[in-house]
């Protein structure tokens, strides 16, 4: 049987709560998608012996969740100084390499951010990282998404990359492996002049497998507000993106654990009018 819209609807737990604890609330809210970060604290992906990691893997299995884990932006993808260059490829081998110890499904990944004056060798710098990471997820099974960041000010020294949809083009068109696909942030996208709308026509639908959410406000800045704070337009939204034929699943980014999980059925009963 096909998942509801609802059911499709996730939460992620960032650094929210430990991971078992947040894997224990997911069940008992009937969550079947959550996201962790492995950065900090108890869920520093260092802390995770092998016992540790099978009960969690245990845990998703037995309640019918799915999890994905998800890098953190700060980390430079498009770092090109030797030393921190190399640090950054075991950063991201790490998270591959958790994978399948966690029964993950997908890794959340970036494409780093520039300093105004070095877009080119960044971007240069973060595309050759990125292949050489697909190749590691290809060979260790895992699968990683690039997200869709968000601008920053235009008097802001550094900026991150693949917020616009040439940038964002530019890694996804050259990269083709079963084992690299899209995180659309449909927030982010709220942010620019093309908004939603012309992110949902220009994008590979083929390639998405999850869409972020959250309110904002449009062409303002990035903020991450429960739905009604700002004036993002969630049934137009969803009406665009299922007409694509996108059947993955929606990923709730924003307050509380109790936020987003009252959200989901905001969400829902809010899209089944466009949706009938």
């Amino acid at each position: 049987m096909a998942e509801s819209l609802y059911e499709r609807i996730g939460v992620d737990i960032g650094r929210r709560a430990k991971l078992e604890d947040g894997i224990a609330w997911a069940a008992r809210n009937a969550v079947r998608y959550v996201d962790i970060q492995l950065d900090y604290g108890e869920n520093a992906f260092t802390r995770f012996d092998d016992a540790r990691a099978a009960t969690i893997r245990e845990a998703c299995a037995r309640d019918g969740i799915q999890l994905g884990l998800h890098t953190l932006s700060a980390v430079n993808v498009a770092e090109y100084s030797p030393i921190l260059s190399e640090a950054v490829d075991d950063y991201l081998k790490a998270y591959i390499d958790i994978y399948p110890r966690l029964g993950a499904h997908w890794i959340v990944v970036h494409a780093g951010y520039h300093f105004t004056a070095d877009v080119k060798p960044r971007m240069e710098a973060g595309l050759e990282r990125l292949k050489r990471i697909v190749d590691y997820a290809e060979r260790k099974g895992a699968r990683l998404l690039l997200e869709n960041l968000n601008k920053e000010p235009e008097d802001a020294e550094v900026h991150y990359l693949a917020h616009t949809m040439e940038e964002w083009a530019y890694y996804y068109d050259r990269i083709d492996s079963p084992a690299f696909a899209l995180s659309f942030t449909a927030n982010h996208a709220h942010l620019l002049p093309e908004g939603v709308a012309g992110f949902v026509d220009a994008i590979p639908w083929d390639r998405v497998k999850e869409v972020r959410l959250a309110d904002c406000f449009r062409n303002g800045k990035e903020i991450h507000l429960p739905p009604g704070q700002g004036d993002f337009d969630f049934p137009d939204m969803f009406r665009r993106i299922e007409a694509t034929g996108f059947r993955g699943h929606y990923m709730n980014a924003f307050g509380t654990l109790d936020d987003m999980q009252k959200a989901r059925r905001t969400m829902a009963d809010g899209a089944r009018a466009v949706l009938a």
